[in-house]
């Protein structure tokens, strides 16, 4: 990197560390650290939302999918509108009643408080994993850019990340989601006019050439060649319509029953306010994600213009696809505009990292510590246990990172999945019949919660090989998330229907 490199990239830094000194001094209880007095306009709410579900997958995954197959990936995402429509006219309404925090305060009203310890639990223990993750990849890049040690690099960026995190609370979480966004689209933008720039017939090139070696459509890898997906209603391969499915199932998740999502619903100034910020991060986060899936056609079509070896190795498998883009940072990019991107690249990650952090911190105290734990306190002392869990969450953030570092790819990718997959599973159906249906009651949600648990289990196993054979499931594993929701909600529904009426309200 080159001084000018550097002087941008620490410049960035500077200014989110002082966001969160800044906003440490305007935090006095838990309703300024979790909700930040829940006056946020819309358009805040909407960029920060974005911040959030952005993530390093964005920044690295999308465009190494585009690069080495095509937009099938981006598939599950044309459903969001659908989903936040559903989600502003229906879910919202239950979360915006009363001064609600947390996700989970429904479970309780509606199953009980064991239903919602389980659903607080779930997030908890999902978000460590998932932060865990998203840390370690930083590292890799940090190091690829410093050549400091690799647990060195997991340590320092922890705890930048943690420090105006643990400081400054929601308020600088939303507003270092909110520069961290438009951070990450100037870094894209930078990259791609880059590439524009070098090939001969610019734009015109890649759409010409992207279009006649099919990198445009929505395709499958298979037999080492592209070929289009169909639009079956199938539960036995990838389909177009299949997917499009899942990606209902994962939105609807996302905005039913995912913290991160609930927490801006609570910050919002009003309701109106809360549904304008969904249909901005809607409509913010579609073309941002088909702007880095184009950066990556982009990048196939460069290096057919301009081979070398280590991109080649990234379209075979040799290498990962996912270095593709900080590859073509370090080796493309002019003096200055490396910083610029580099640190596109740390926001993408670091607005996940902080909004996880204080999700788990807000989770942790007000469906945990003080529902059950400790009932009588002030709020500076929950304020004190507030930051204190935040902390706690980073160190732990920071250990699991180093954990993934000397863990193959295999186990961490496992890890993820597998926890994930058997806490989670089931949880859209679980707020779907609390909020639609008026029988059944904590006895009941437990019923399901064990019958997915063990059906998630089944397929685990199964896809591992141990006790079953993944080649005679009965459908693609993909879909497990769908199944188990469907498992969920079936055994809701029969086993409550004997129970009587809840009131309304």
């Amino acid at each position: 990197m080159s001084l000018t490199d550097v002087v941008v990239l620490a410049g960035y830094l500077l200014a989110i560390l002082l966001l969160g000194v800044f906003f440490s001094r305007k935090t006095h209880s838990t309703d300024d650290y979790f909700v930040g007095g829940r006056n946020y306009r819309g358009w805040v709410i909407g960029l920060s939302l974005v911040g959030t579900s952005i993530s390093s997958v964005t920044f690295l995954a999308y465009p190494a999918d585009a690069y080495k197959t095509a937009w099938l990936r981006y598939l599950p995402n044309l459903m969001l509108p659908v989903a936040i429509f559903f989600a502003a006219r229906y879910f919202l309404p239950f979360f915006r009643r009363g001064n609600t925090i947390t996700a989970y305060e429904f479970l309780e009203d509606r199953f009980g408080p064991s239903v919602r310890v389980y659903g607080a639990a779930s997030f908890m223990i999902a978000q460590l994993v998932r932060v865990s993750t998203i840390l370690y990849l930083i590292s890799l890049l940090l190091f690829e850019i410093s050549g400091l040690d690799p647990v060195w690099c997991i340590v320092l960026a922890g705890v930048f990340v943690a420090f105006y995190t643990v400081a400054g609370g929601i308020e600088a979480v939303i507003w270092t989601d909110v520069i961290q966004t438009l951070v990450l689209l100037f870094g894209g933008i930078a990259c791609l006019w880059v590439i524009v720039d070098l090939l001969p017939g610019g734009l015109g090139q890649v759409l010409s050439t992207a279009s006649e070696h099919g990198k445009l459509g929505f395709s499958e890898w298979r037999n080492g060649e592209l070929e289009p997906v169909s639009w079956d209603l199938s539960l036995l391969s990838k389909t177009g319509t299949m997917m499009l499915v899942l990606g209902l199932v994962n939105w609807l998740t996302e905005y039913s029953s995912n913290q991160n999502t609930v927490q801006r619903y609570c910050a919002a100034k009003t309701e109106q306010e809360a549904r304008r910020g969904m249909w901005v991060c809607a409509l913010s986060s579609l073309p941002i994600w088909a702007f880095y899936m184009f950066l990556g056609t982009a990048l196939y079509v460069f290096y057919l213009q301009f081979p070398v070896p280590e991109a080649a190795e990234m379209l075979s498998g040799e290498r990962k696809a996912e270095q593709i883009l900080p590859f073509f940072i370090l080796s493309e990019l002019p003096a200055g505009l490396v910083g610029l991107v580099l640190a596109a690249a740390l926001a993408a990650a670091m607005s996940s990292l902080d909004s996880s952090i204080n999700a788990i911190s807000a989770v942790s105290v007000v469906d945990i510590y003080r529902r059950h734990l400790n009932k009588e306190a002030d709020e500076r002392h929950y304020l004190r246990v507030a930051r204190g869990v935040a902390l706690a969450v980073s160190g732990l953030m920071i250990g699991g990172a180093i954990v993934f570092y000397y863990a193959d790819t295999k186990t961490l990718q496992d890890a993820l999945t597998i926890i994930v997959a058997l806490l989670g599973g089931g949880l859209l159906s679980l707020y779907l019949f609390g909020f639609f249906c008026r029988r059944g009651g904590a006895k009941h949600a437990w019923l399901g919660i064990a019958v997915t648990m063990l059906f998630t289990g089944w397929v685990i196993l199964a896809r591992n090989n141990v006790l079953f054979s993944a080649e005679n499931m009965p459908f693609d594993l993909y879909y497990t998330a769908i199944i188990g929701n469907g498992l969920m909600f079936v055994v809701l529904w029969l086993a409550s229907r004997r129970s009587p009426l809840r009131a309304q309200g």
